[in-house]
């Protein structure tokens, strides 16, 4: 089965973009020129005639850089004041760009504690429905300000997973600063393969997953694998994908094989609340 191919018929699109994608390596500073880019291609893939809900990583990032201080803060309270700062001018930002394609955004800011709550879940799952309705495209992140727990989702990986059971979404992509899943560290092993498409989450595959640290990211592959087996468990595929070139969404979109395909295998007694109380 082409499994590639059946992307191009997917309707309701999350996409994650991490810290990483958002900015210059060297320097730390928003990428204005790539986020222009990727904002333009989400409104295009909107007058598609699909769904997009941008899951986007970058507040403490772009607050500590405002802050001026020199790395990225290691205790919790610097990280909240860091989010706290980052956030409207991160919300500020893509409101500018996207305003520019006539595209009406909507911030929405999570907690693990609202997502497993049934009651304020579904508040969550009726605001993301009636903003849809609305043609509005949410820009959601984690609430970093009021979270009381590190990182509760793991550089918004799993959040990105859980937002895509929320809306019933098809597809998840997740632009990261990594090809996708190889058979072992490309860094260290040149002979390390590129994996296309996962139809099972093995063993053998999960071996695969090598844990990484980047100077302005959190995530590696442990919890794209987590965001993998929310997808999937859904009924949702996920595309690991490197979004150096934000152009690869409309490769995605298209079928065309690049980064990492993880085949949806809905599971219809899988129950995300308990999966995040696990």
């Amino acid at each position: 089965m082409d499994y590639r191919k059946q992307l191009v018929n997917r309707k309701k699109i999350v996409i994650k973009v991490g810290s990483s994608t958002l900015v210059h390596e060297e320097t730390g500073n928003i990428n204005y020129n790539k986020l222009e880019r990727l904002v333009r291609i989400l409104c295009d893939i909107k007058n598609q005639g699909r769904d997009v809900i941008l899951v986007s990583s970058g507040a403490i990032g772009v607050g500590f850089k405002s802050l001026g201080l020199l790395k990225k803060p290691k205790t919790l309270s610097l990280k909240q004041a860091c989010a706290a700062v980052g956030q409207g001018q991160l919300m500020m930002i893509y409101q500018k760009l996207f305003s520019e394609y006539h595209q009406t955004t909507a911030q929405v800011l999570l907690t693990k504690r609202v997502l497993t709550n049934d009651k304020r879940r579904m508040n969550v799952v009726n605001t993301f429905n009636e903003l849809m309705q609305l043609d509005v495209i949410p820009v959601v992140n984690e609430n970093d300000t009021v979270s009381t727990h590190e990182i509760e989702f793991g550089d918004n990986d799993t959040l990105s997973a859980v937002v895509a059971n929320l809306v019933e979404a098809d597809l998840l992509i997740l632009l990261s600063d990594i090809d996708g899943l190889f058979t072992d560290d490309p860094r260290n092993n040149p002979n390390a393969r590129l994996v296309s498409v996962v139809e099972d989450m093995t063993e053998d595959i999960v071996k695969m997953a090598k844990d990484s640290d980047t100077a302005f990211g959190t995530g590696g592959m442990i919890t794209k694998f987590q965001a993998a087996r929310i997808a999937n468990s859904s009924g949702c595929d996920m595309v690991i994908a490197n979004g150096e070139d934000v152009s690869v969404l409309n490769s995605i979109i298209n079928g065309e094989d690049v980064g990492t395909l993880f085949v949806r295998n809905k599971l219809n007694d899988f129950d995300m609340k308990h999966f995040l109380n696990d």
